[in-house]
């Protein structure tokens, strides 16, 4: 899936900040960057990147998310990179020996978001890509967020991490439908439209004697009618409709195929 809009993402809203421990290359980095434009996160924070900072390699995996990357700030040690928040969230998948409340992304996107709106400061820590956070970061953090996958293999890299985690945190604050029908350019058919196409099909029905027998005409024309309406139609879907009944009725038949080939053919014969 594909889609920018420079003009949408000038002003996000405040969001947590993302610790990146000891990241080892810079193309994850970058692909971590993405994940958190994808999902409205921009405070990127880099403790000790094993290739050092600035990375050229970040730069081409970030696939334009420079904004993220050219605002990141590098620390020496974890502990400097939170010292400023006040709640911080540790990614891991591996239990720990730790005593430490556990929520899934979900959970602690729903958290975060209240923190945040009470003027916390939060962060989302993620470990190194080969061993992951050690108990030494963990005990930095307030809570530890564990995904639901697959027990047999729940092991993520770096960016599918933080979109997962970042994932939850924006769609915790959006209000989009979770379902809903795109009618274009053309909006939805009103029920005057509607219900003007619904009479003429009725009235071309009986003259052609589909309402039979009498007495089941009411039921059946309640069960074409309930057709249409579960259709959601545009309001260019209704008036192609109209168009296509009025060639079933002839009123289009002087364009038809058949039509033109007989105009041709007349032509012809007449030169």
């Amino acid at each position: 899936m594909a889609g920018t809009n420079a003009r949408e993402i000038k002003d996000l809203p405040p969001a947590p900040a993302v610790i990146l421990v000891a990241p080892q290359l810079g193309e994850n980095i970058g692909m971590a960057a993405r994940a958190m434009l994808n999902c409205g996160l921009t405070d990127l924070r880099l403790v000790a990147p094993k290739q050092g900072w600035p990375n050229p390699n970040a730069v081409a995996a970030a696939s334009g998310a420079d904004r993220v990357l050219q605002a990141a700030r590098v620390f020496e040690t974890t502990r400097d990179a939170v010292i400023d928040l006040t709640r911080v969230y540790a990614t891991t998948a591996r239990p720990r020996d730790l005593v430490k409340e556990v929520m899934t992304p979900r959970a602690a996107a729903a958290a975060q978001r209240t923190e945040m709106a009470a003027g916390q400061g939060v962060g989302l820590l993620f470990g190194p890509e080969r061993t992951g956070l050690e108990n030494e970061d963990l005990a930095l953090a307030d809570v530890v967020v564990t995904a639901p996958l697959n027990p047999g293999y729940s092991s993520l890299n770096l960016a599918q991490a933080v979109l997962l985690v970042g994932y939850e945190w924006w769609t915790a604050g959006d209000a989009t439908p979770s379902r809903q029908l795109d009618h274009g350019d053309s909006g939805p058919a009103d029920k005057r439209v509607l219900f003007a196409y619904l009479d003429r099909l009725d009235a071309a029905l009986d003259r052609l004697g589909f309402y039979h027998p009498p007495e089941k005409r009411p039921g059946m024309r309640r069960n074409v009618h309930a057709i249409f309406q579960r259709a959601r139609l545009s309001d260019q879907e209704v008036r192609t409709l109209q168009g296509v009944l009025s060639a079933f009725l002839g009123a289009k038949l002087k364009r038809g195929p058949e039509a033109l080939a007989a105009k041709q053919t007349e032509s012809e014969e007449n030169t």
